[in-house]
């Protein structure tokens, strides 16, 4: 009974031996086990990059945040950029022949000097030429059922039941096509900004400025009174202060003096959106389907986003309606010895496909980076030493780990501002009596920010006194003379003995409310969630521990987080703001009572209002640089310390690395639309790839050698069993 039992583990033994035996000989093909990509991307043009949370707005009237614009930058085109290389920042033309020079007019229509008082410019005229052969990615609204001849029937504009039917997301639509750029693409976005249903972020703003917006939005409000779900043809009303003058030219006018609009006319907002692709996206059918604008965006920029699958993968592809663009052929002093100018003159972009997978921790993300299947990574806390070297002097240098593997450092104080916030409309935190300035205040010297910036952040950060980072102009190095004293000619923070102090002064001593007897609870609204939040939510509850108010953590994902923000229901919170341009209007506006975020969908998260400081922003935003303004702005910080609608926070140090092989990269926190200037090397990428995720063969040699071991005494007692049985026959039956 034991032989055939012997005979199958013996057959058994031997497939396995030559299943190990094939993957020795294929060893290179175990080289992919590891790699999270097809293998068959190996030899492709690709860039590899993450995303940690799905945007929510890829529209450019709604979208504004940092997730969402390393996506749009790439795909649309507003008039105007950053050169990419050259520092202090300076704006050229991307779309539009030339950057625009206003032209200001008084009551009279008379024309002005450029220098004119703002109290003399009636309005401000932008006249803006873009270049003509432009066109748009494909895309199925665009698709005619005629297109050789000059019927104007789409294809896709009027879609049936069954049509529906046979669709799931863009990719289904059999039919694409492009068109040629035009300015009233331009004029019909400016448009969408006032669209009551879609609640740009900046209309708020805008209707300051761009004259007839506020009435605009009136009139699209009473025609959607009578259809909320129809469509609106923005072509068929008139805004006063944009008008198409020719096939290529638009022209904007202003209400007032404004110098920054220059800087607008360089972001999404007012990149273009063709009348089709928004009649196209308008149909029910899709929107039930989630084939909308804010899911498929549609542009004339180097790429197209092809996947949105914010559970793994989105992916930028190249745009092949693209016309190409010429890589910079000048830049700062020490660009060209940081071989920053090789591609100068070189027909951009570089790369044919982006791709971004979803990474919400920073452990996997910072391995992957390691084996060589990121580009490029940030430096977090929990990789800070394995990657850097802080000397006595406070300089970074690389470990001899990352200058091994050919990994570079770059480094910069970036132009951001993160702070925490006090929701102004609150009834505990908010409002402007002295009870509650007093509260903000101590927790405003208890939240001790030179301790989050060591803990968390490896010393990269330098305290805020004020909204204003380094960099920009308006920044001053002084204190914030309610949460600091000068020590020594150096900043130091106030004790939480005179924090606890305050609290006994606003009524709450020793965290009681002496109104009511009660403690007092305090809520911090947050998009942090999971294991790696706990650390950062745990020094937050420390913070407020120390002046003995209890604080109670409201996690909720970044959307409905935002939304929090939006209805005015947030209590405390964190936030952040990068410069969107190099002006300090664009961070004090953070603060200008019109913006606030509650009512009015800006980006004044903490709802502030004070008639002083917003009566100082508006003489402000129009006054060149020079001392004049400087003293305005100063003014206007002290008014916001005083109030407290902000924990002043920090102004990060950003580190990042990026391995030999990415090419062009210069951090440019201003502009976004950089991935067209990168250039990937990947047989370099290839080679160090398979130097770093060798096959570990070892454990296979090992189980051959146990199961040898295992098998051997097993085959050699079964060998004389055998034997013995052998001879026992041959002797049966025969004489003794």
């Amino acid at each position: 009974m034991a032989q055939p039992a012997l005979k199958g583990f013996l057959r058994v033994l031997s497939t396995l031996c030559c299943v190990i035996a094939a993957g020795l000989i294929s060893a290179c093909e175990m080289q992919q086990w590891n790699n999270p990509y097809l293998s068959a991307e190996s030899d492709e043009n690709i860039l590899y990059s993450s995303f940690a949370a799905r945007p929510k707005h890829l529209d450019p009237a709604q979208s504004y945040s940092s997730n969402e614009v390393q996506f749009t930058a790439q795909i649309y085109e507003p008039p105007l950029q950053y050169h990419y290389l050259k520092r202090p920042y300076q704006l050229e033309p991307l779309a539009a022949e030339s950057v625009p020079v206003a032209v200001y007019y008084d009551a009279d229509g008379n024309v002005l000097d450029d220098n004119a008082d703002a109290g003399l410019v009636a309005k401000s005229v932008y006249e803006i030429k873009i270049k003509p052969g432009i066109q748009y990615q494909p895309h199925p609204a665009f698709s005619r059922t005629n297109p050789d001849s000059n019927d104007d029937t789409f294809s896709y504009h009027a879609l049936s039941q069954d049509q529906l039917d046979e669709i799931d997301v863009l990719g289904d639509f059999a039919q694409t096509d492009s068109r040629e750029l035009i300015a009233a693409d331009y004029v019909y976005q400016i448009k969408r900004l006032a669209h009551p249903k879609i609640h740009s972020p900046i209309f708020g703003l805008m209707i300051e400025y761009i004259d007839g917006l506020l009435d605009y939005s009136k009139v699209l409000g009473k025609q959607l009174e009578s259809d909320e779900k129809a469509w609106i043809d923005l072509r068929e009303h008139a805004l006063s202060g944009v008008e198409v003058v020719d096939r290529y030219t638009y022209r904007i006018t202003l209400k007032t003096k404004y110098p920054q609009f220059k800087y607008w006319l360089a972001m999404p907002f007012f990149a273009p959106i063709p009348w089709e692709v928004d009649r196209f996206y308008a149909q029910p059918g899709l929107t039930k389907k989630n084939i909308t604008l804010d899911w498929y965006p549609v542009g004339t920029g180097p790429y197209m986003l092809t996947v949105n699958n914010p559970n793994r993968q989105m992916i930028l592809e190249r745009n092949p309606s693209f016309r190409g663009e010429a890589y910079p052929n000048e830049g700062e002093p020490g660009d060209e010895a940081a071989g920053l100018l090789v591609d100068a003159g070189k027909t951009m972009p570089f790369i044919d496909k982006v791709v971004f997978s979803l990474e919400k921790e920073q452990i996997p993300y910072w391995n992957k980076f390691l084996q060589g299947y990121y580009d490029s990574s940030g430096v977090g806390s929990d990789s800070f030493d394995q990657a850097v070297n802080i000397s006595g002097g406070g300089d970074a240098t690389l470990t001899a780990e990352m200058t091994d593997r050919g990994i570079s450092l770059l480094t910069t104080v970036a132009t951001s501002t993160y702070y925490g916030g006090f929701n102004m409309l609150d009834p505990v935190i908010g409002g402007y009596g002295e009870r509650a300035e007093l509260l903000r205040r101590a927790i405003a010297i208890a939240l001790d920010y030179e301790e989050f910036i060591s803990i968390f952040n490896n010393g990269r950060g330098i305290p805020g006194q004020g909204p204003i980072p380094p960099g920009i102009f308006g920044y001053e190095e002084g204190i914030n003379p309610y949460v600091y004293d000068m020590v020594d000619g150096r900043p130091q923070r106030k004790s939480i003995a005179e924090a606890r102090a305050l609290l006994v002064k606003a009524g709450y001593a020793d965290g009681i409310d002496q109104s009511t007897g009660e403690p007092l609870l305090l809520y911090y609204d947050t998009a942090a969630v999971g294991p790696a939040a706990k650390a950062t939510l745990d020094w937050w509850r420390k913070q407020f521990k120390k002046i003995n108010i209890q604080l109670v953590i409201r996690s909720t994902d970044y959307n409905r987080f935002q939304q929090k923000m939006r209805d005015g229901k947030a209590q405390i919170f964190s936030w952040g703001w990068n410069a969107d341009y190099p002006d300090p209007e664009n961070f004090l506006f953070l603060l200008y009572g019109p913006n606030k975020k509650a009512q009015l969908n800006g980006e004044n998260a903490a709802n502030y209002v004070n008639k002083e400081f917003d009566h100082l922003y508006e003489s402000m935003k129009n006054l060149p640089n020079g001392p004049e303004r400087a003293s305005v702005i100063k003014k206007m910080i002290d008014i916001a310390r005083k109030d407290g609608p902000w924990l002043w926070g920090f102004h990060p140090k950003v580190f990042s690395l990026q391995h030999e092989w990415l090419k062009n990269t210069k951090p440019a926190d201003v502009a976004n639309n950089t991935l067209k200037y990168k250039r990937v090397d990947q047989v370099a990428r290839d080679a160090r790839r398979a130097e770093w995720n060798q096959p570990v063969l070892w454990p296979l040699y090992l189980i051959i050698v146990a199961l040898v071991a295992l098998i051997t005494p097993a085959f050699i007692a079964y060998k004389q069993r055998q034997r013995a049985s052998a001879i026992s026959n041959s002797t049966i039956g025969k004489p003794a």
